[in-house]
């Protein structure tokens, strides 16, 4: 099975976030898609991402989602 292609492969929700995973224009292009205009990398979400445990494209966008609504309330 060949490497995920973080540059041009398609990324769904269910996309497996993997050890080779990077920060790309198809990656923000997806979570613009699914988290709006707003969205923007941030060192503690990004850290997130590449924490190894075990997670989805889907799971990135929900949880950023969750911590821009954190954020909202503070």
């Amino acid at each position: 099975m060949k490497p995920f292609d973080w540059h041009a492969d398609p990324i769904s929700r269910a996309t497996a976030i993997t050890k080779s995973y990077r920060n790309t224009q198809n990656v923000r292009r997806f979570l613009t898609r699914e988290c709006g205009d707003a969205f923007r990398f941030d060192r503690p979400f990004m850290a997130w991402l590449k924490d190894g445990a075990d997670k989805t494209m889907g799971d990135a966008a929900d949880e950023w989602l969750r911590r821009r609504a954190e954020k909202r309330k503070a």
